[in-house]
């Protein structure tokens, strides 16, 4: 990439971040308390390329928890271990046009609708605790951390402010037990849940995990393979569709790009075989997206060309651009 390149890159992403960093609506999630203690004004974007570089603007290095954003990510793995027509047999790939914590399943296969929302996740967990045993979180924490580029841990406060007000979502595995779709038992697997989402990431992290779908499966910085390509196609598919809980709709009109966010703030895109893009904001809207992330993201994908259905020419040319 050619200085004037990168010069170009960073100012756009630096004007993004100043126009949104404005916006103060939204509200930090306080269901878990530990997680209503983040500072509401943090703000970070970042933007890795598949050739192995990254921009950043503002909060990129302060740490949250995962959060929801993982769930695309176990997808992967379980796709991976199991193979897609056993996670089908358990979870669907339909967007539900509910609420992320909703207690609602397919009415004809008792399936929770997609792995997005915590129904699904829920069920994903119960397959990897099944295949995995005791070994399933330090699995995904290990693979977590080789996407990232560096060793990431979880944040013990918000694992235990989890685990003391969690109630809805055991409700919600003692339903799945019922059903016949949730294996494993219903602690083990409720707890696994717990601790994915719990491990701290950065934005930074966030962009470079994102970057590793987006190179299909291999993390551009180390030339490590961490995820299996059939289950990144898969996992990029539904975060597409379902990944913006019950905004995903308008997420697909407006900006056009696979993405997952979660209630810590963080917000992860995958520009596919071109970028991962994140942010990290906690201030929250009504459905529970980051408000100055989801912002940001439109504003980007307007100014780089990113939407998937772009019919210009100025997507391909600018990230051709900025990736020799």
């Amino acid at each position: 990439m050619s200085a004037d390149a990168e010069e170009e890159l960073q100012g756009i992403l630096s004007q993004v971040h100043a126009q949104c960093a404005a916006d103060t609506r939204g509200e930090v999630a306080s269901y878990i308390p530990e997680l209503s203690l983040a500072s509401p004004d943090d703000f970070g974007l970042a933007l890795a390329t598949v050739s192995g570089r990254i921009f950043t603007a503002g909060e990129t290095e302060t740490p949250f928890t995962i959060q929801s954003v993982s769930k695309a990510f176990t997808y992967c793995l379980a796709n991976e271990l199991l193979g897609p027509d056993e996670v089908m047999r358990h979870v669907g790939v339909e967007p539900s046009g509910d609420a992320f914590n909703s207690i609602e399943f397919d009415p004809t296969t008792a399936r929770p609708f997609n792995p997005m929302v915590n129904a699904g996740a829920i069920t994903v967990a119960g397959l990897l605790y099944s295949e995995l045993g005791e070994g399933a979180f330090d699995f995904i924490l290990e693979r977590f951390s080789r996407a990232a580029g560096r060793t990431l841990d979880m944040d013990d406060a918000v694992y235990r402010s989890e685990c003391e007000t969690g109630h809805r979502n055991r409700a919600i595995a003692h339903l799945l037990k019922g059903t016949g779709v949730l294996g494993g038992p219903v602690d083990e697997v409720v707890d696994l849940y717990f601790r994915q989402c719990s491990i701290r990431v950065t934005a930074a992290d966030l962009a470079w995990m994102s970057v590793t779908l987006a190179n299909l499966g291999v993390q551009p910085r180390t030339d490590d393979t961490v995820f299996d390509l059939m289950a990144v196609r898969d996992t990029q598919s539904v975060m597409y569709s379902c990944g913006m809980y019950n905004y995903s709709g308008n997420w697909g009109f407006r900006v056009g790009i696979p993405a997952k966010s979660g209630v810590g703030g963080g917000l992860a895109g995958v520009v596919n075989r071109q970028l991962g893009v994140a942010a990290y904001s906690p201030r929250l809207d009504a459905k529970g997206n980051t408000v100055r992330g989801v912002a940001a993201f439109e504003l980007l994908a307007e100014e780089l060309g990113l939407h998937a259905f772009c019919c210009t020419k100025l997507g391909s040319s600018i990230v051709e651009r900025f990736l020799r």
